[in-house]
């Protein structure tokens, strides 16, 4: 049996994933993340996480990030939560979301990997 492309299995998940890299710079954005938030791929990737965040909500996302980054641990350890992101649109969408981090071979943090899926 042919293994699938890893590449084509985020990109066509159900759940919207968006990695950023430790500086929180998107570099992957799938198809999902586009239509949940309502930024096409071509404008998110290697833009700041900034354009999904609340600006209410960012200075506590960015200690949260650079903590985590910094010990190489989540304060939620993959738990999804409930929480309020920008959409393209202007407004606001209300999402479940979990991170994790990836860390190089060497276990080095390389950045973050969210996935996330509206509310209901």
């Amino acid at each position: 049996m042919k293994q699938p492309d890893p590449q084509a299995l985020l990109q066509q998940m159900p759940e919207a994933a968006v990695f950023a890299d430790t500086q929180g710079i998107i570099r992957f954005w799938n198809t999902a993340a586009e239509q949940l938030f309502g930024f096409p791929a071509a404008v998110a990737i290697g833009q700041s996480l900034d354009i999904m965040i609340p600006e209410h909500l960012r200075a506590a996302h960015w200690r949260g990030f650079q903590a985590a980054v910094a010990s190489g641990e989540t304060r939620h350890q993959g738990r999804a939560m409930r929480t309020k992101a920008l959409h393209g649109n202007g407004g606001f969408v209300y999402a479940q979301i979990a991170f994790c981090l990836i860390k190089d071979p060497q276990g080095q943090v390389v950045g973050s990997l969210a996935t996330a899926r509206p509310c209901e």
